[in-house]
C-alpha cells in the first residue's frame, strides 16, 4: 500500500528500532563520502528519507516521524499535498521555464500574492522575481536600496539571519559563519534587537523603555555617531534563527517611525515568517507597521518549489533593466502551486487554524515554563521555540538542546535547533497540522524534556 494511502488516519509517529536504522545508516556513511562537508540536518537528524505525505515521513527502514521541520518551514501545507502535486502536475505538460517573461501562471501568482498585502498597500507596490533562494532576495532588496538612495551603508540587527550569499552572511549575526569568509561587505552596521529575556543592554523590563530603538535612533541622528545615513534598515519581525524571537511592537513601530522620519528604506525579511507561518499573510501585520521592501520566499510555492522574490513601493523602482537577473527566476511549476497554495489558505483558513494550533502547543507545553532549565517558550503563530538554560550560569545550554533532539527523534518526532549556542528547540510544523498531531508532537516533547532535565547538571 502506498504510503500516502497509510496517513490518512495516522495521528503519531512508528519508530520500531535503533536511529539511524541499517539502511539509514548505509546511506548516510555513503553522502559522508560524497556530499560537502557543509551538510548539516543529516548530522544531528540521523535519517535518510524514503517518502513522505502531510505532517509525515518515513525513513528507508519504515520508520515513520512526525516531521516539525517541514523543509525548514518550506512546506506551508505539508508534504505532496494532493491539489498542490495535482496543480505542479497539469502546469508540467504546459511550460515550467520563462524566465521574466509575462505567463498566465505567473500572472495569476502575482495576482494570489498582491491579493494577501494588506489593502493599503497593494496598489502601490511592485515585484521582482529573484534567483531562487531567499538569500539572492536579500541581496535583491540591498541593491535595490542602494540604487534608489544614492548610500551604501546598512543597519542590521544582532542575532538576525538573512543567509548564506556574500550580502546574506554579511547581515546576519552569526560571527562563526562570517569567520572564515574575509572581505565581507563592507557598511554593516549591527544593533540591539529587542530580545528582552536577554536584554543586550543588560536591562529588565522594569528598567528599559524599548532603550534597544532609542540607542538606533540615537545614533540615526548623532552626527558624531560613525555612521553614515544609511540606505537601508533590515530586520525580521521574529528572529528565526536567532531563536523564534518575536520583536516587541514597541521596538517594531518606533524602528519605522525613525527610518520613514529619516527617509531611510525599511526590509523586512519575511522568508521564514511569510506566507502565513505567523498566524498573518506576513508578520509585520501584527505589528502596524508597512515596510518599503518584503523579502519573501521559503513556503511561497507551497510545497518546496523553489521561488523567491522582493515586494517594494514602487517608489524605489529605479532599476536599469538586467539589474537584477536570475536564470531561474520563472519557476513555473511554482508559480502554479503558490496560486493553488493561497486558495488553499483562504479556503481551508489555513490562518485561523495557525493561531489555533499555536495557541495549543503554548497551552501544551506551558509546564516547561516552571523547570529551571527552561528561560523561555515563545514565538509567533508556528514558528516557536523552547530556550534552554543552565540554571546557575544563565548560559545558553546547548548540550542539553542536542540530547533534547535526538531523544525527539528516537520517540518519532522531527525538531530543529537555533538561538545562541544551539539552545532552543524550534517547531516549525506545516500550517495545516491537525490539533491531534500537534497534540501527539507536544506530548513526545515534554517527555523529552522532563526525562533529560532530571539527568542533566
Amino acid at each position: 500500500m502506498p504510503f500516502q494511502s497509510e496517513l490518512v488516519d495516522l495521528t503519531g509517529p512508528f519508530v520500531s528500532g535503533p536511529i539511524p536504522g541499517p539502511r539509514s545508516a548505509e546511506l548516510l556513511a555513503r553522502q559522508a563520502t560524497r556530499e560537502s562537508n557543509a551538510r548539516t540536518y543529516p548530522r544531528h537528524l540521523p535519517i535518510a528519507i524514503a517518502e513522505a505525505a502531510g505532517s509525515f515521513v518515513r525513513d528507508v527502514d519504515g520508520n515513520v516521524f512526525i516531521d516539525f521541520l517541514a523543509g525548514a518551514g518550506v512546506l506551508s501545507l505539508g508534504h505532496n499535498h494532493p491539489e498542490l502535486v495535482g496543480a505542479a502536475t497539469e502546469q508540467l505538460s504546459v511550460l515550467t521555464h520563462g524566465l521574466d517573461f509575462p505567463t498566465p501562471a505567473k500572472d495569476a501568482f502575482i495576482e494570489a500574492q498582491l491579493s494577501m498585502l494588506p489593502a493599503t498597500m497593494r496598489d502601490r507596490m511592485k515585484i521582482h522575481f529573484c534567483g531562487p533562494t531567499g538569500t539572492n532576495a536579500v541581496d535583491a532588496a540591498i541593491k535595490l536600496c542602494k540604487t534608489a538612495t544614492g548610500r551604501g551603508d546598512i543597519i542590521s540587527f544582532q542575532g538576525g539571519f538573512h543567509g548564506s550569499g556574500a550580502a546574506g552572511m554579511a547581515l546576519t549575526g552569526l560571527v562563526s559563519q562570517k569567520e572564515p569568509v574575509s572581505n565581507g561587505l563592507p557598511g554593516i552596521h549591527f544593533f540591539p534587537y529587542s530580545y528582552c529575556s536577554r536584554c543586550p543592554l543588560g536591562l529588565t523590563r522594569e528598567t528599559c523603555s524599548t532603550n534597544c530603538a532609542t540607542y538606533l535612533e540615537h545614533s540615526l541622528k548623532d552626527d558624531l555617531s560613525g555612521i553614515p545615513l544609511p540606505a537601508a534598515v533590515i530586520m525580521e519581525l521574529v528572529q528565526g534563527e536567532g531563536g523564534a524571537i518575536p520583536a516587541t511592537i514597541e521596538f517594531a513601530q518606533r524602528v519605522r517611525e525613525v527610518t520613514r522620519e529619516l527617509g531611510i528604506p525599511l526590509i523586512v525579511d519575511e522568508v521564514q515568517t511569510g506566507c502565513g507561518r505567523s498566524g498573518t499573510w506576513f508578520s509585520f501585520e501584527q505589528y502596524g507597521i508597512e515596510p518599503d521592501v518584503i523579502v519573501a520566499s521559503k513556503a511561497l510555492s507551497g510545497m518546496g518549489l523553489p521561488i523567491a522574490l522582493i515586494i517594494y513601493d514602487e517608489e524605489l523602482d529605479v532599476w536599469a533593466p538586467g539589474a537584477h537577473t536570475g536564470t531561474f527566476r520563472g519557476n513555473q511549476l511554482a508559480f502554479a502551486t503558490g496560486v493553488e497554495a493561497v486558495k488553499i489558505i483562504k479556503r481551508d483558513d489555513v490562518l485561523g487554524n495557525v493561531v489555533r494550533r499555536s495557541e495549543q502547543c503554548m497551552d501544551l507545553l506551558a509546564p516547561l515554563q516552571q523547570h529551571p532549565w527552561v528561560r523561555e517558550i515563545r514565538g509567533k503563530g508556528l514558528l516557536l521555540g523552547i530556550e534552554l538554560m543552565h540554571p546557575s550560569s544563565g548560559l545558553p545550554a546547548g548540550d542539553l538542546a542536542a540530547e533534547v533532539q535526538a531523544e525527539a527523534l528516537r520517540r518519532g518526532l522531527i525538531l530543529e535547533l537555533g538561538g545562541r549556542g544551539g539552545c532552543v528547540v524550534r517547531l516549525l510544523p506545516p500550517l495545516n497540522v491537525t490539533e491531534e498531531i500537534m497534540d501527539a508532537a507536544c506530548r513526545i516533547l515534554v517527555d523529552c524534556i522532563d526525562q533529560l532535565e532530571s539527568k542533566a547538571v
